[in-house]
């Protein structure tokens, strides 16, 4: 049986196979940093994030792996 994979990990696999730029969903970002999605999105906004739009969805986005690893290598400072 093949495994679930949701639509935003399918445009980020488009997206990091054919960019040299990493990116990670919002859900994964908000992983790393051990809040929620909904919270990782506000955290966005605040921050001011450079998010990576996907085509054909006004809400939903991408957001650049550096940048949250530079958040989480100053958190644990």
């Amino acid at each position: 049986m093949n495994e679930f994979e949701d639509w935003n990990l399918k445009v980020k696999k488009t997206f990091n196979a054919t960019s040299n730029v990493v990116v990670l969903t919002v859900m994964e970002a908000g992983r790393l940093l051990g809040i929620s999605k909904d919270q990782m999105k506000v955290f966005a906004v605040n921050h001011k994030l450079t998010k990576v739009p996907i085509l054909r969805s006004a809400h939903r986005y991408l957001l650049l792996k550096c940048e949250i690893d530079e958040i989480v290598a100053n958190k644990a400072v």
